[in-house]
């Protein structure tokens, strides 16, 4: 008999669950760390603040207090000059012009949308007066949002913000993001590139007409204008197909640039109707959406015309495609360009979710994109940027 357990599938099991627990184990202590520290930097920057305004040391008391924390806790890194540094400017930037909650609940939504309630679930007590404050109950005296706001991401995603971002009301928009969508830094630094913030919602749609009001909201949200593509392939004067094809050819870059959420179908989907068959540019299923997404493709400007055809396409995949429980099939016409005034008045009148937005093409997309969960080693990697 056979007493060696490694050749056991029951140990074998066993093992990969013990494995998979240590590093959910790992990954929890290393977030617990970093929220920890990023408190600890948020409490330094303050009191540096505060005793610079009271005293006349200016930036060499940051020097010397490295000096001394270094010297008391020679085993414990983090306490460089320009982490102190970093720590005043992480602190200062959110307490700019003294209205950090009024920008925070300013960009909070109002309704109790994923964001929101990822963000109140993961505060300590929901009848604290943080969750108050957000909820417009208690005055603006306080500045603990946006301290538990970025102690819940990555040191060195919150150097990138703040450095990167020139207002509260965007700083917050992208830690919102970061943690809803769980960015790598590569990823955050990606978003911010190509200004996400601004681009973001404001894609002309009639949805606030044609969907109730929660689904509305969330569509809304999930279009930009103008959309940026990276494609280096097409020339100078390609055509739909062209730029078709290159999007598909880069799907991962393509859905990248979508959102979260969208789930590629395909191309030229057929929509059998009465013997004919009707091709789908693009089709995609969201998530969250719950919904079939039908893209138009146009390299050149917006015309009124094009609601006509996208409008047959959700006819038809609502009728053929459409699931029961799917929510209403969403248009997407992405053009060249287009006047704001024409695509208003083009949506106007039709009952269906229809979207238009223009789309730029640029060379910014980086080779390679990392998955959106860290791993044990990236978060490490995150805690140690901070011993430099």
């Amino acid at each position: 008999m056979n007493n060696n357990p490694k050749h056991s599938d029951e140990y074998k099991n066993w093992l990969t669950d013990v494995k998979m627990r240590i590093k959910q184990t790992q990954i929890k202590a290393a977030i617990k760390v970093n929220t920890e520290l990023i408190r600890l930097y948020w409490d330094l920057g303050a009191e540096i603040v505060e005793k610079q305004l009271k005293s006349q040391w200016g930036d060499t008391v940051i020097r010397q207090l490295s000096l001394d924390l270094k010297e008391e806790f020679p085993d414990v890194q983090g306490f460089s000059e320009r982490n102190l540094l970093y720590a005043k400017q992480l602190y200062s930037f959110y307490n700019q012009d003294n209205k950090i909650l009024q920008q925070v609940v300013a960009v909070l939504p109002e309704k109790q949308t994923p964001i929101t309630q990822q963000v109140v679930a993961q505060l300590p007590d929901k009848q604290t007066p943080i969750v108050q404050q957000l909820a417009g109950q208690l005055p603006t005296t306080t500045n603990s949002i946006p301290q538990q706001l970025v102690a819940q991401i990555p040191w060195g995603h919150n150097l990138l913000i703040i450095t990167k971002c020139t207002s509260v009301e965007e700083a917050i928009f992208y830690i919102h993001k970061t943690i809803e969508n769980g960015w790598s830094r590569s990823m955050l630094a990606h978003h911010i590139e190509l200004n996400l913030y601004k681009r973001e919602g404001k894609a002309i749609t009639n949805f606030a007409t044609t969907l109730p009001a929660l689904q509305s909201d969330l569509a809304i949200q999930t279009l930009k204008d103008p959309y940026i593509f990276g494609l280096m392939a097409l020339t100078e004067k390609y055509n739909e197909r062209e730029l078709e094809n290159a999007l598909t050819e880069n799907i991962t870059k393509f859905l990248l640039e979508l959102g979260a959420g969208f789930a590629y179908v395909g191309r030229q989907v057929p929509l059998n109707i009465d013997g004919t068959n009707y091709p789908v540019d693009l089709l995609f299923y969201h998530l969250k959406l719950r919904c079939f997404v039908v893209i138009e493709l146009k390299t050149v400007k917006f015309v009124p015309e094009t609601t006509g055809k996208i409008s047959f396409y959700l006819s038809a995949i609502d009728d053929l495609m459409r699931h029961p429980t799917d929510n209403p099939t969403i248009g997407l016409i992405i053009c060249k360009n287009k006047n704001n005034l024409v695509a208003e008045y083009a949506l106007r009148g039709i009952n269906q979710p229809i979207g238009i937005s223009e789309y730029q093409l640029t060379k910014v997309f980086p080779e390679k994109f990392k998955g959106s969960l860290p791993s044990v080693e990236e978060i490490e990697e995150e805690l140690n940027s901070i011993k430099k």
